[in-house]
């Protein structure tokens, strides 16, 4: 499978941002009590806007790609077996219409629409949409990546006391993931929490920051990974899981830490185990 088997990306990015354009912003800092639910936990939050928004890319992106299937965070809540979908021999979208559904429920302008294409467990498209700034990262496995028609590079490597880390501290009760996110929060000159995994990716696509950790608890959620991470790699960044396996849309559990190259991926990686000062 190659690129050229691709749909136009330009194509994609189109329907993306047409649907968060009607879905999500259409919806922003507009919805009612009933609009808003909880699932897993209090700060579980979906919202009419993610449900819309999962639809319409299904719909849309479908029909794009006839042939293909769409496996998203809001129907793998009620089919969970969506998820072994992700390594069939067939195009498969992996999206997340409304990532930083927190912030969104709350104001606060930092979410994002991410869609990653993937074939037999390999993706070959990332697509992460801001609509706010009305920008859509996009690359193709071994094409680059790009916003704007400006080929994107993450950030040089620099000493860990001289790098932005970008992620959130694990809300988890799982002390030990806690301090691991703590011990690396410790080494680096600081930590920016946006609470929006695409957002993530994309302050290290802009070379905003160096470092980002994830999967401290145990989950990998692959609509919000499979796209940033192809990203990243094509703007010349290393990332794996914690073990050094490279990563993959089917893996859904275990740390994932990015970084500018493979030398400060290791440096960030033993920081995760060891108190500052050693």
């Amino acid at each position: 499978m190659n690129t050229m088997s691709l749909p136009d990306p330009a194509r994609v990015a189109a329907i993306i941002e047409a649907v968060a354009a009607t879905e999500i912003m259409g919806r922003f800092r507009r919805l009612s009590s009933s609009d808003v639910r909880t699932k897993s936990g209090p700060a579980d939050l979906v919202t009419v806007a993610d449900e819309a928004g999962e639809r319409r890319l299904q719909e849309d992106l479908t029909r794009l790609l006839p042939g293909s299937i769409l496996v998203g965070e809001e129907g793998t809540e009620h089919n969970p077996d969506l998820l072994n979908r992700i390594a069939e021999d067939r195009f498969v979208w992996i999206a997340d219409p409304l990532d930083g559904t927190h912030n969104f429920v709350h104001g606060v302008a930092r979410f994002a629409t991410i869609v990653a294409l993937a074939h037999g467990g390999r993706t070959l498209g990332g697509w992460i949409h801001d609509p706010v700034e009305r920008l859509t990262y996009w690359g193709t496995a071994g094409g680059g990546a790009y916003v704007d028609g400006r080929r994107l590079t993450v950030a040089a490597p620099a000493p860990l006391a001289a790098m932005t880390g970008v992620f959130s501290r694990p809300r988890s009760a799982a002390r030990d993931a806690r301090d691991r996110s703590d011990r690396l929060s410790a080494r680096l000159a600081r930590r920016i929490k946006l609470a929006c995994a695409g957002l993530d990716y994309v302050w290290l696509l802009e070379g905003r920051a160096h470092i980002t950790v994830n999967g401290l608890v145990g989950r990998l959620k692959p609509w919000d990974h499979a796209a940033g991470v192809l990203l990243h790699g094509e703007a010349g960044g290393h990332s794996a899981l914690l073990d050094g396996t490279p990563y993959a849309p089917t893996m859904h559990a275990g740390g994932l830490l990015l970084a500018p190259d493979a030398e400060s991926w290791r440096a960030a990686r033993a920081a995760l185990d060891d108190a500052p000062g050693n």
